[in-house]
């Protein structure tokens, strides 16, 4: 335990004392023989640590209870109870007696302790991540971690004191207002009981306020006011409230806030204090590999370390909300937050009350964090289907997000089966789209041709890029890369290529690298490590940084570096060998073994040719700055760098015949269209991998622009990544039936 006294109030956490047990025990069932089935925990805890990572979407979800011996407490004063995560669902009970439940994982709860106290007392918590249709998430490409994965505290407070029921939020509201070269902050506490708030911003005095109603609220003036200004000076001010009551404090809160002003323009992008300022990042899930999402303090902190290394000035806090220690370090750090809820991939209409819920919860817990832009309020929650109930509920939660939080934008993130002509598109005051084009689908060049398309369509749309990646094991390495083959290198490739289109795209107000490390999502089987998306710049444990990861510090990062990509890929069978270098520095020499090889100038990517007779050391030199790999020749490339043939995605490698005057997979999707038999075949391979997936039987209408996008997509192209949906069988019969087709042109 850890005593926190701030004013009248006492903070204690409860780390160790825990039995945990899987399922529900019975509210009166008795303690001591409870105990005695359960296994000690010390917190943060999940039960999902090994089984949410290792495939087979058969991870535990259901019930699972936390018991605690609270011992003797005080009856003179309150307790609560304040639970920081627990995933999804949970109940509480004090000596048998339900307290208090709350439905939403990831944010923060209090309950009432007082009106249970007896002379022993026994803490129960029952945590539920079973499936279900009232609370987000519930489907989605993550694991959903059950247990107590954050702090738990014991408040005890006076019976004066300042509100602890308002969605687990801190009692005081601080918004500061920009005037010239002032500020204008109006601060507001809800209380229960005293007789005066006494509001201080630390360097600009202090304002005594009564308490109407329950209330208090003063505005206060900080004048030649320091901005909060993102990476280059986050600076924080504090604002702190103490409640008198018969003119002692007998309470205090305290928040740090920024003055600052954010907004979005189509033309100029994002722009802090008036200024344009890129947003260029990454996305964040909070889990690691075998800890599953109950991390420490200072796991969080190597994220924020990741961030700050690769220069990135924002991060998407993906999809849900994060913990309070994650926002306070973007807050110091000056990394702008989009900050969202978990309603993500199918709109249930019995989860709309939760969704608000979550969304209070979201915005009354952090509206004082200056780093935080905007509030998402879902991720591709089309992919179901866009229908009028799903948009009616969107338009209440835009509504109640501008209500608790006037001064921020609403933001959406569009998946990209979402025709950009919808009106969902521009519901909230901003939107970013998701897209996968030179992985799921399409090539590379097919990001260049939507931004294109979709800004000659809408010129005064803003429009960010909320996800792109590639993933990749680094265990798998090339020195032809392809999409779809897991390498390390296709990975590095892919994002040179985004890289150079956002740097062409100074319009785009934000965009986001899917993902900043590899994540457990226990329905991935692929790519050579199940239980895993591994679109991630440093890998599930933050031990190693991917070469993409230098893509991205080589754009960003001011701190000078130069590093050699391919230090994985040592056995070489090619005598003559491509070595690509990243580095922020204008010229990067390469030595073989200490004789220059060649010089290069440029920016971010240097390539060399290298000739290859043994082993050797190859050295970048970047002025004083060097980075060494070792490689050797081989005569056969290393089986270990690829996948075995029956595990992977583009598993196919075939020859499949091509006669000429008919069709066959090696056909773009639309050549194949111009058959009226060609067509229907294609359909019903569609048919069969929806079903084949398990997906909602339904006409699915695909956007005219996605679809341009498919019809220049061969067959064999696309249908690889439809992964276990298309055996290896139905393949070559595919192309056993396209090559009965006859050639049709297009009709002039």
């Amino acid at each position: 335990m850890t005593d926190q006294p701030t004013g009248g109030r006492t903070t204690t956490v409860l780390q160790s004392g825990w039995t945990y047990i899987d399922g529900e025990v019975p509210p009166a069932a008795p303690y001591a023989e409870a105990v005695d089935t359960g296994v000690p925990v010390t917190l943060p805890h999940t039960w999902n640590a090994v089984d949410g990572q290792d495939g087979g979407n058969d991870y535990r979800r259901g019930k699972g209870t936390y018991l605690r011996d609270l011992g003797q407490l005080r009856t003179d004063r309150e307790l609560w109870l304040e639970v920081d995560g627990a995933n999804s669902s949970a109940e509480v009970f004090l000596n048998g007696t339900r307290v208090g439940r709350h439905d939403g994982g990831y944010s923060t709860f209090r309950v009432n302790l007082t009106p249970a106290i007896a002379a022993t007392n026994r803490l129960a918590i029952v945590v539920d991540n079973a499936a279900n249709d009232t609370v987000y998430p519930q489907r989605a490409d993550f694991t959903f971690y059950g247990g107590l994965y954050r702090d738990v505290r014991l408040i005890t407070v006076a019976s004066a004191h300042f509100g602890l029921d308002d969605h687990g939020g801190p009692g005081l509201v601080v918004t500061p207002t920009m005037v010239g070269s002032s500020a204008q902050v109006h601060l507001t506490a809800s209380v229960t009981g005293g007789d005066v708030v006494r509001f201080t911003i630390a360097g600009s005095g202090s304002v005594d306020s009564p308490i109407t109603a329950g209330e208090a609220s003063a505005s206060m003036e900080i004048t030649d006011v320091r901005r909060w200004h993102g990476l280059s000076d986050p600076y924080l001010y504090t604002a702190k409230a103490e409640l008198l009551d018969g003119g002692s404090v007998v309470d205090a809160v305290s928040l740090r806030f920024g003055c600052r002003e954010m907004a979005v323009d189509p033309d100029r992008g994002f722009l802090l204090n008036g200024e344009p300022y890129a947003l260029r990042g990454v996305s964040r899930h909070q889990d690691w590999e075998g800890v599953g999402n109950a991390v420490t303090t200072a796991m969080l902190q190597t994220d924020l370390d990741l961030l700050v290394e690769l220069g990135a000035t924002t991060v998407r806090l993906a999809h849900y909300q994060h913990d309070q220690r994650f926002y306070d370090l973007c807050d110091e750090a000056g990394i702008v937050v989009w900050a969202e809820i978990p309603q993500i991939t199918m709109f249930h209409q019995g989860a709309t009350r939760n969704a608000a819920d979550q969304l209070t919860e979201l915005i009354v817990q952090n509206r004082h964090h200056a780093s935080i832009a905007c509030w998402g309020l879902s991720n591709e929650i089309t992919i179901g289907g866009l229908t009028d109930d799903l948009v009616a509920a969107h338009h209440e939660l835009n509504d109640l997000a501008h209500q608790l939080d006037p001064s921020r934008l609403t933001c959406l993130a569009h998946a990209f089966v979402l025709e950009p002509g919808e009106e969902f598109m521009t519901l909230a005051d901003v939107m970013s789209y998701n897209l996968y084009y030179g992985w799921y689908l399409g090539e590379l060049e097919d990001n260049d041709r939507w931004f294109s398309d979709f800004r000659a369509a809408y010129p005064g749309v803003a429009i960010g890029l909320s996800e792109y990646g590639a993933d990749a094991n680094p265990t798998y390495q090339t020195a032809t890369p392809t999409k779809g083959d897991y390498s390390e290198s296709y990975q590095a490739r892919y994002h040179e290529h985004m890289v150079d289109l956002i740097e062409r795209s100074p319009y785009l107000w934000a965009t986001h690298v899917w993902n900043l490390a590899d994540f457990g999502a226990d329905g991935r089987n692929e790519g050579g490590n199940w239980g895993r998306n591994q679109k991630g710049l440093v890998t599930f444990d933050r031990a190693l940084k991917k070469d993409a990861f230098y893509v991205y510090k080589a754009a960003w990062s001011a701190e000078p570096f130069v590093h050699v990509a391919g230090r994985r890929y040592v056995d070489r069978p090619e005598e003559l060998t491509q070595v690509t270098v990243y580095s922020n520095q204008p010229e990067v020499s390469l030595y073989r073994d200490g004789h220059l090889v060649a010089a290069r100038t440029g920016s971010r990517v240097f390539r060399f040719e290298v000739p290859l007779e043994g082993k050797h050391t190859l050295e970048a030199r970047a002025g004083e700055l060097t980075d060494r790999i070792s490689v050797r020749k081989v005569d056969e490339a290393n089986p270990t760098y690829s996948f075995e043939a029956s595990t992977v995605l583009n598993w196919f490698a075939e020859d499949l015949p091509a006669p000429d005057g008919f069709y066959s997979v090696w056909d773009s999707m639309g050549a194949i269209k111009q058959s009226p038999a060609g067509e229907e075949l294609l359909a019903r391979l569609m048919r069969q991998a929806a079903a084949t997936r398990g997906d909602v039987a339904r006409d699915v209408v695909i956007p005219a622009s996605m679809q341009a996008i498919l019809d220049r997509q061969t067959v064999e192209g696309l249908l690889k990544h439809l992964g276990d949906a298309v055996p290896a069988t139905l393949m070559v019969e595919l192309n056993m039936a396209l090559n009965q087709i006859p050639r049709q042109e297009a009709p002039r």
